[in-house]
């Protein structure tokens, strides 16, 4: 299965502390050699500031060699460092921490700099000290106060560009606490901050072409903010109690699904499975209560499945374009004993892998009653893989959950489903077909506008995101 694995191609677009647990599941799988997963442990740690760790992964992969004394020495280095910006964080946090001070405090961050300049002589620069002392305690792996001093800087600070520093230091941190509703939130806070700054970027650009100067491609910039985005985002939706289903929601919606399909096309394996895992919660009683882009994830996953196949699929995607398109009902059983390989042996999905098998063999099912008006229990319950009894069992459990009910009848003594199921109006079909071809005519209109107005722009390779971590 190690063909299948993605953390090679992952982590690249995560911050080193968020490869620790990755690397960490590596070794955990023995899908690769343990020396080479522990080699990669050590030169992600030997960057940071968490030394001991750095000289316990030496020890054990260099068993006959000293510990260099550089560790130690940076080591003192680093504790200095820590108390230097330790007592220059604390002297900002007692004046914000004043009762007094609380209280006066508004939503104006220009008013609240002022009032803490005249009463408190507190200056912005000063103020920055909690972003350097939290950045300093991310680094060696204190992410619950790093998290503490990132938040109380960007409620102070102006400035944007370490503000959304802070916001990916904040939400590394969350992630690595296991906070995930507290991550959720600022996951959403970051997304809303990534997608805000296209139009000030473009006014940016605009101004730029006006004076003759020349600057990264906003689009470029926020296309890469969104990959990264995406991946970090993989921990907090696969963590999440409704994270799947939020996974869907984003992931699906435009500006996300043309960044995966531009930059990150390894990104539809979790969409795949988000949409396989949501399943009961997009057909069961409270459809209603879902959206419109969740309940029909799968057939849209499936379309851009069948587009993006030349860059990218393995046997999650595999088994749904076997299920939907191809109609390859052995192909699709096939694909699914090595999907679920797949599954357990991953690190995001490796906790779903009897929910994604269930969910599967339920898809299969509904794919094959809806095609089939006669149906021999077991014949159906060898593609399931189950024996006779239990498919007998399976299938009259999914009979009862989902819609097919009113349809459906088990003839036990014929061993056979006889499903009678009325034809859809031909109206009711052209308005499935065009749904929602207007706002999809416009969306693209809206692209191609834009192509054209910035296809003559200069363009440079943009820096990583801003992140407040080492």
């Amino acid at each position: 299965m190690a063909e299948y694995d993605l953390s090679t191609t992952i982590v690249p677009f995560l911050d080193r502390h968020l490869s620790f647990p990755i690397l960490a599941h590596l070794s955990e799988t023995k899908l690769f050699d343990e020396k080479d997963v522990l080699g990669a442990q050590y030169e992600l740690a030997k960057g940071t500031n968490m030394f001991d760790y750095a000289a316990t992964l030496f020890d054990q992969l260099y068993q006959d060699e000293q510990v260099p004394d550089e560790f130690e020495s940076k080591k003192q280095n680093a504790v200095s460092t820590h108390e230097r910006l330790q007592l220059e964080a604390q002297a900002v946090l007692d004046v914000i921490e004043n009762p007094d001070v609380a209280q006066a405090l508004r939503q104006d961050k220009n008013q609240n700099l002022q009032y803490l300049k005249d009463n408190y002589n507190l200056t912005l620069d000063q103020i920055r000290a909690l972003y350097n002392f939290g950045q300093f305690q991310y680094s060696y792996g204190n992410y619950s106060g790093a998290a503490d001093y990132l938040y109380h800087f960007r409620v102070l600070s102006t400035d944007n560009d370490l503000n959304t520093s802070a916001h990916w230091g904040k939400l590394a941190s969350d992630i690595l606490t296991g906070k995930w509703d507290t991550a959720l939130e600022e996951l959403n806070t970051l997304r809303d901050v990534v997608d805000s700054r296209a139009s000030a970027s473009l006014l940016a650009l605009d101004a730029l072409r006006g004076s003759g100067a020349s600057g990264d491609s906003p689009a470029l910039s926020q296309l890469q903010s969104r990959t990264w985005l995406l991946h970090w985002s993989l921990f907090v939706y696969f963590n999440h109690d409704q994270g799947r289903t939020l996974l869907l929601e984003t992931f699906l919606s435009p500006a996300y699904l043309n960044t995966i399909q531009t930059s990150c096309p390894w990104v539809l394996r979790y969409l795949a499975a988000a949409a396989i895992l949501s399943r009961k919660s997009a057909s069961g009683p409270n459809t209603g209560q879902t959206s419109t882009r969740v309940r029909h994830a799968i057939r849209d996953i499936v379309k851009v499945i069948q587009m993006e196949e030349y860059q990218y699929h393995d046997p999650v995607t595999d088994f749904l374009k076997e299920l939907y398109l191809e109609f390859d009902f052995a192909e699709a059983q096939r694909q699914l004993t090595l999907a679920v390989g797949v599954v357990e042996n991953d690190f995001f999905l490796q906790e779903f892998r009897d929910e994604f098998l269930d969910n599967a063999r339920s898809l299969i099912s509904e794919a094959y009653c809806r095609i089939h008006q006669r149906i021999d229990i077991r014949d159906l319950s060898q593609r399931l893989n189950l024996s006779p009894e239990e498919g007998e069992k399976w299938i009259v459990n999914l009979i009862r959950e989902t819609r097919m009910g009113a349809d459906a009848k088990i003839d036990l003594e014929k061993n056979i489903i006889e499903i009678n199921r009325p034809s859809q109006p031909v109206y009711q079909t052209v308005i499935e077909k065009t749904r929602g071809l207007g706002l999809r005519t416009q969306a693209l209109n809206t692209a191609v506008v834009r192509a054209l107005q910035t296809q003559h722009q200069p363009v440079t390779e943009p820096a990583p995101p801003p992140v407040a971590v080492v």
